[in-house]
């Protein structure tokens, strides 16, 4: 604890300390003539700063002599500075008239693959920023998403914590992540690879929701999570964040610029997380949150060319140790039925980048690489795994007759896998045949700009995969918006290709009792999806306004789900005989005020369901409704007050049986959090506060029988019901805890 008697400390000392000077700087801020409140004024690597009142006034006061910068800012209005030089016991008079600022949009690139203002995308995409992740900061990217609306970062282990990205109700599998557009984390990484990502070196987070697989290949059937990491040119010098928990969690984000030579520049970044207390406050025996220890490398290099082309490359190695079982388990019971422990060795590196082509048409080859290796045991069952897949692809932007912006593209990708499950067995069930995959592809795109105020995009792939033969995926997006840009309308509709592979997507093929079983060969499965979009924008004199609604609906063909409930002793894997569909509506919020007051929220109304011989049934693990929030207030003392948090509905969950005893819905639930910022300076921030403030947990007999985890004396084929089952979760087991930070950062 001595970690936090520091932080406390410098917290305390930040707020009391006070500076008795002679000199001020006063003035009024106005815009177009008219008072401006509530304007940010502050001088530049200074702790000080203060706002303007209501009639648009502001003074600085105990100011030392020196030059200074002084700065102007408020949402909605383009910043100014003015260098002043303050002496001699002064009074300076000092006065801004603030523009308003049109350029609030944000640019995006998940939609179209090229750089374009959010507003003006045809494909709807939501940006979330650092500042939006920082309002309840977490050790990892997995754990950041939960206050996304319709995004849901899902648990599907209550003994090693690991899970995966929902959206709109589809599972992981069907969410593609990317890191600055390459393809990253798939596969196997699907449940092990959204952690260690320095989330100092985090620009922004694009979310595309819906298949986007004309662009992004077969895997992009529910949507995209891209991960944009800081340019080398606009990160700071050194930018560091070191979180604790009263559980005992330890984060350190560190982030450094650094010059190689005069036109090469880099930026290296570290994450290393590191839990180690067992805790088992619901008294089952099992730890309450899995042991990890885990360390992320990143490193960026930006090379500039005398063409002014772009040549960026970047590579991550992460490694990590978790555990998780029986509070008395030791890495001496590994593999053993001596003590119940789930234990797992990770080791990853990635490498991808881009790099623009010394001609005079627009043309850039992208690539990544990435190993993952697993070294694992669930109880008693050996899981060894390797992953390599190599991509790469060529795209060429061309612009014609001022209507069309053509985008063509050349891919191919690799996947070898390799475990020792009966996955990668031949026929004769000994001999071993590891998955190789070649993806070869090429997609065609066309932005077409109809008027000032109507856009069309169509767009096709062709893919051929060396095990399923051809796949074709088309989709169009239309976008409508008024002259003032105020209102958008946007639809599409689109298909989905996915080839599933079991071990490295599902977990739960992986840990309790149950016996893993195939009906049949796994086909692809297919699907087609539709989707409107409308985004209302009202700017007041006091507020700034956003409203976004969307309507979704997904309809699936040969999908592949696990099936729990036809005998409770297995999890057979097959193909749905009959379709199942996803439908819903979504609406987000934000206001901006000029009082400094910002409120983000969003809800997700879904049906999510499996249609089989005529019987329709909700699926597993997914939750009806949805809300998040984020409610912040920035007070004049350099405070920033974050609420924020999250609201599920039901969900229907695996059970044992019609003996198991356990309920067959979750309750509904809430996770909220509350977090108090006291920035001193540009440079040093501290912040800390109260997460999951209402202490909610799962019910204490999530994991079924954990006395007996071995299933010891036990006839699970006539009594299911007492079998060891740890895939009965829904939320963490990690109750109400105390965390404060330090953040420094160099410009």
């Amino acid at each position: 604890m001595k970690i936090f008697a520091n932080f406390y400390l410098l917290f305390i000392l930040g707020v009391f300390t006070t500076n008795a000077q002679l000199n001020s700087i006063k003035g009024k801020i106005t815009s177009n003539g008219k008072p401006l409140p509530y304007v940010n004024v502050y001088l530049k690597n200074t702790k000080i700063g203060t706002s303007s009142n209501e009639n648009g006034f502001f003074e600085l006061q105990n100011i030392e002599n020196g030059i200074y910068t002084i700065v102007a800012s408020s949402i909605g209005f383009k910043s100014k500075s003015a260098k002043i030089n303050v002496k001699n016991a002064s009074t300076i008079i000092k006065n801004f008239d603030l523009n308003e600022n049109n350029d609030l949009d944000e640019i995006v690139v998940s939609g179209t693959l090229r750089p374009v203002t959010k507003s003006n995308s045809p494909v709807p995409v939501e940006v979330y920023s650092k500042t939006f992740f920082k309002k309840n900061p977490t050790p990892s990217i997995f754990e950041s998403l939960q206050n996304v609306n319709g995004v849901r970062p899902q648990l599907n282990c209550n003994v090693c914590n690991t899970g995966d990205i929902h959206i709109n109700g589809l599972e992981g599998p069907y969410t593609f992540v990317l890191i600055d557009g390459m393809p990253i984390v798939s596969g196997l990484s699907t449940v092990y690879g959204l952690t260690g990502i320095p989330q100092a070196l985090i620009e922004r987070v694009e979310v595309v929701k819906g298949p986007a697989s004309t662009l992004y290949g077969s895997e992009a059937v529910g949507g995209i999570i891209n991960i944009i990491t800081k340019k080398t040119s606009n990160a700071p010098v050194i930018s560091t964040d070191v979180l604790g928990s009263s559980w005992g969690e330890i984060n350190t984000d560190i982030g450094v610029k650094y010059n190689i030579s005069e036109k090469t520049t880099g930026l290296l970044g570290v994450n290393y997380f590191n839990y180690q207390n067992r805790i088992d406050n619901n008294n089952d025996g099992f730890t309450d949150l899995t042991l990890q220890n885990r360390i992320s490398v990143f490193n960026k290099i930006n090379i500039e060319r005398e063409s002014e082309k772009l040549f960026t490359i970047a590579g991550r190695f992460v490694y990590e140790d978790r555990w998780g079982g029986e509070l008395d388990w030791e890495k001496e019971f590994r593999g053993t039925d001596v003590k119940y422990g789930e234990s797992i060795y990770t080791n990853r590196w990635e490498t991808f980048g881009t790099y623009q082509l010394p001609t005079s048409e627009d043309i850039s080859f992208q690539f990544s690489a990435n190993g993952h290796y697993q070294n694992s045991f669930y109880g008693t069952d050996s899981y060894n795994a390797e992953q390599l897949i190599g991509f790469g692809q060529f795209i060429y932007n061309k612009k014609i007759a001022k209507k069309h912006d053509f985008l063509f593209g050349l891919a191919y990708r690799y996947t070898y896998y390799e475990d020792n499950t009966f996955a990668t067995l031949e026929t004769d069930g000994v001999t071993n045949k590891p998955s190789v995959t070649h993806l070869p592809g090429a997609f065609v795109q066309d932005e077409v700009s109809l008027n000032s105020q109507n856009k069309l995009l169509l767009g096709a792939r062709w893919d051929y995969n060396s095990l399923h033969g051809n796949i074709v995926s088309p989709r169009v997006n239309y976008k409508w918006n008024s002259k003032d840009n105020s209102n958008i309308f946007r639809a599409s509709v689109g298909n989905g290709f996915r080839v599933a592979n079991v071990f490295t997507e599902d977990h739960a093929a992986l840990t309790g009792a149950r016996e893993v079983e195939f009906d049949g060969e796994l086909n692809p499965e297919t699907s087609w999806n539709a989707n409107i979009n409308f985004v209302k924008k009202i700017n007041t004199e006091n507020a700034f306004i956003t409203l976004d609604a969307s309507a979704f609906y997904t309809y699936f063909n040969n999908r592949i789900l696990p099936d729990y409930e036809t005998d409770p002793n297995k999890i057979i894997y097959a193909n749905l005989e009959g379709h199942s569909v996803s439908k819903g509506i979504s609406l987000n919020t934000d206001f901006t005020f000029t009082n400094g007051l910002t409120i983000n929220a969003g809800a997700t109304l879904m049906d999510v369901s499996i249609t089989e011989n005529n019987i329709k049934k909700r699926q597993l693990l997914t939750e009806s409704f949805s809300g998040v929030w984020s409610i912040s207030y920035r007070f004049n003392n350099n405070y920033t007050l974050d609420y924020t948090g999250n609201v599920y509905g039901l969900m229907r969950l695996p059970l044992l049986g019609e003996n198991d005893t356990r309920d067959a819905n979750s309750p509904w639930f809430s996770i909220q959090n509350i977090q108090l910022t006291k920035k001193f300076s540009s440079n040093w921030e501290t912040y800390g506060g109260i997460k999951n403030i209402l202490n909610f947990t799962p019910a204490a007999n999530s994991i079924n029988n954990a006395s007996n985890p071995f299933d010891k004396g036990i006839d699970t084929e006539q009594n299911p019901e007492l079998a060891f089952d740890p895939s009965y979760v829904y939320a963490s087991n990690q109750g109400i805890r105390l965390f404060l930070g330090v953040r420094y950062t160099l410009f």
